[in-house]
């Protein structure tokens, strides 16, 4: 399943290097591609929609349109 997530507070490299972390630890073998001027996030994995959003949001990112329950 391909995810794509739009993260308005992804601001560097350093982010991108974080929220790939957490979602690999959601699914260790996700291919994850952030684009930091876009301010994006798309997903390869077999996870949940769900579980890929905790994830961004356990890292201290905002996923629009998603209210962490």
């Amino acid at each position: 399943m391909a995810l794509k997530l739009n993260v308005p507070n992804i601001a560097c490299d350093g982010c991108a290097a974080t929220i790939t972390e957490s979602i690999h630890t959601v699914e260790s073998d996700a291919k994850v591609d952030v684009d930091v001027k876009a301010k994006t996030v798309t997903v390869e994995a077999q996870a949940s929609e769900e579980s890929i959003k905790q994830a961004i949001v356990a890292a201290g990112y905002t996923v629009e349109g998603y209210q962490h329950g």
